[in-house]
Protein backbone atom coordinates (compact mmCIF):
# COMPACT_ATOMS: atom_id res chain seq x y z
CA UNK A 1 0.00 0.00 0.00
CA UNK A 2 1.30 3.27 -0.93
CA UNK A 3 1.81 6.32 1.43
CA UNK A 4 -0.96 8.30 -0.51
CA UNK A 5 -2.85 5.40 0.14
CA UNK A 6 -2.50 4.62 3.65
CA UNK A 7 -3.26 8.81 4.34
CA UNK A 8 -6.30 8.18 2.40
CA UNK A 9 -7.50 5.50 4.28
CA UNK A 10 -6.58 7.23 7.56
CA UNK A 11 -8.49 9.83 6.52
CA UNK A 12 -11.63 7.88 5.45
CA UNK A 13 -11.39 6.58 8.70
CA UNK A 14 -11.03 10.30 10.41
CA UNK A 15 -13.91 10.98 8.98
CA UNK A 16 -16.12 8.48 10.16
CA UNK A 17 -15.16 8.63 13.47
CA UNK A 18 -15.80 12.10 13.38
CA UNK A 19 -12.44 12.82 14.72
CA UNK A 20 -12.04 16.58 13.84
CA UNK A 21 -8.28 16.73 15.00
CA UNK A 22 -7.22 14.02 12.62
CA UNK A 23 -10.00 14.82 9.86
CA UNK A 24 -8.29 18.68 9.18
CA UNK A 25 -4.99 17.58 9.45
CA UNK A 26 -4.86 14.66 6.87
CA UNK A 27 -6.95 17.08 4.80
CA UNK A 28 -3.99 19.75 4.84
CA UNK A 29 -1.80 16.99 4.05
CA UNK A 30 -4.03 15.59 1.47
CA UNK A 31 -4.23 19.03 -0.35
CA UNK A 32 -0.26 19.64 -0.18
CA UNK A 33 -0.07 16.16 -2.06
CA UNK A 34 -2.24 17.32 -4.59
CA UNK A 35 -0.38 20.51 -5.26
CA UNK A 36 2.49 18.75 -4.98
CA UNK A 37 0.77 16.09 -8.04
CA UNK A 38 0.39 19.71 -9.56
CA UNK A 39 3.89 21.19 -9.43
CA UNK A 40 5.09 18.17 -11.33
CA UNK A 41 2.80 17.60 -13.31
CA UNK A 42 3.71 18.68 -17.02
CA UNK A 43 2.42 18.28 -20.33
CA UNK A 44 4.18 15.42 -21.57
CA UNK A 45 4.22 13.91 -17.62
CA UNK A 46 1.30 12.82 -16.32
CA UNK A 47 2.60 11.17 -13.23
CA UNK A 48 1.74 11.87 -9.51
CA UNK A 49 3.97 12.56 -6.89
CA UNK A 50 5.62 9.02 -5.89
CA UNK A 51 6.29 8.09 -2.32
CA UNK A 52 9.49 10.04 -1.91
CA UNK A 53 7.80 13.07 -2.80
CA UNK A 54 5.24 12.62 -0.24
CA UNK A 55 7.73 12.55 2.30
CA UNK A 56 9.28 15.35 1.31
CA UNK A 57 5.74 17.11 1.96
CA UNK A 58 5.49 15.66 5.17
CA UNK A 59 8.90 16.71 6.30
CA UNK A 60 8.24 20.09 5.06
CA UNK A 61 4.55 20.12 6.78
CA UNK A 62 6.21 19.12 10.06
CA UNK A 63 9.14 21.57 10.14
CA UNK A 64 6.21 24.25 9.67
CA UNK A 65 4.85 22.91 12.31
CA UNK A 66 7.56 22.77 14.86
CA UNK A 67 8.73 26.14 13.53
CA UNK A 68 4.83 27.15 14.95
CA UNK A 69 5.15 25.47 18.22
CA UNK A 70 8.64 27.07 19.06
CA UNK A 71 6.94 30.31 18.32
CA UNK A 72 3.52 29.53 20.69
CA UNK A 73 5.79 27.90 23.13
CA UNK A 74 7.46 31.40 23.65
CA UNK A 75 4.57 33.45 23.41
CA UNK A 76 2.85 31.20 26.37
CA UNK A 77 0.14 30.16 24.10
CA UNK A 78 -0.81 26.33 25.28
CA UNK A 79 -3.77 26.15 23.28
CA UNK A 80 -2.48 26.76 19.90
CA UNK A 81 0.72 24.79 21.28
CA UNK A 82 -0.41 21.73 22.02
CA UNK A 83 -2.92 21.82 18.65
CA UNK A 84 0.45 22.10 16.33
CA UNK A 85 1.91 19.47 18.75
CA UNK A 86 -1.14 17.14 18.02
CA UNK A 87 -0.88 17.79 14.21
CA UNK A 88 3.44 16.77 14.46
CA UNK A 89 2.27 14.06 15.65
CA UNK A 90 -0.03 12.56 13.24
CA UNK A 91 2.33 13.68 10.45
CA UNK A 92 4.57 11.78 12.55
CA UNK A 93 2.99 8.72 11.90
CA UNK A 94 3.38 8.63 8.44
CA UNK A 95 7.14 9.45 8.15
CA UNK A 96 9.82 6.66 8.32
CA UNK A 97 11.23 6.48 11.68
CA UNK A 98 14.17 8.69 12.35
CA UNK A 99 17.28 7.04 13.73
CA UNK A 100 18.37 8.06 17.18
CA UNK A 101 21.05 10.57 18.14
CA UNK A 102 23.16 7.50 19.22
CA UNK A 103 22.90 5.60 16.43
CA UNK A 104 23.42 8.71 13.67
CA UNK A 105 26.47 9.23 15.36
CA UNK A 106 27.71 5.82 15.16
CA UNK A 107 27.16 6.33 11.52
CA UNK A 108 28.37 9.34 11.01
CA UNK A 109 31.55 8.43 12.68
CA UNK A 110 31.29 4.58 10.19
CA UNK A 111 31.12 7.32 6.78
CA UNK A 112 34.11 9.54 8.28
CA UNK A 113 36.28 6.14 9.00
CA UNK A 114 35.30 5.13 5.43
CA UNK A 115 35.84 8.39 3.33
CA UNK A 116 39.28 9.04 5.38
CA UNK A 117 37.92 12.61 6.04
CA UNK A 118 40.09 14.10 8.68
CA UNK A 119 39.18 17.71 8.25
CA UNK A 120 36.13 20.22 8.05
CA UNK A 121 36.40 20.46 4.38
CA UNK A 122 35.56 17.26 3.84
CA UNK A 123 32.06 17.56 5.34
CA UNK A 124 30.59 17.80 1.90
CA UNK A 125 31.66 14.42 1.05
CA UNK A 126 30.54 13.04 4.20
CA UNK A 127 26.96 14.75 3.80
CA UNK A 128 26.47 13.65 0.25
CA UNK A 129 27.53 10.00 1.38
CA UNK A 130 24.94 10.08 4.71
CA UNK A 131 22.45 11.57 1.88
CA UNK A 132 22.71 8.74 -0.42
CA UNK A 133 22.56 6.07 2.23
CA UNK A 134 20.16 7.03 4.60
CA UNK A 135 18.39 10.30 3.66
CA UNK A 136 14.85 9.06 5.24
CA UNK A 137 15.95 7.84 8.61
CA UNK A 138 18.55 10.31 9.50
CA UNK A 139 17.70 14.13 10.59
CA UNK A 140 20.06 16.23 8.94
CA UNK A 141 20.18 18.66 11.10
CA UNK A 142 21.54 17.02 13.79
CA UNK A 143 24.10 15.22 11.50
CA UNK A 144 25.88 18.47 10.51
CA UNK A 145 26.67 19.25 14.41
CA UNK A 146 27.64 15.60 15.22
CA UNK A 147 29.91 15.88 11.82
CA UNK A 148 32.25 18.84 13.08
CA UNK A 149 31.87 17.51 16.30
CA UNK A 150 33.61 14.30 15.13
CA UNK A 151 35.95 16.26 12.84
CA UNK A 152 37.02 19.16 15.82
Amino acid sequence: MSLREKISTQFNIALKNKDKTLVSTLRLVLAAIKERDIAIRTSENKEIAKDEEIIKVLRKMKKQREDSANLYKKGGRQELLKAEEDEIKIIDSFLPKQLSEEETKKICQEVIKSLGASSLKDMGKIMVSLKKKYSDTIDFSKVNVIVKELLG
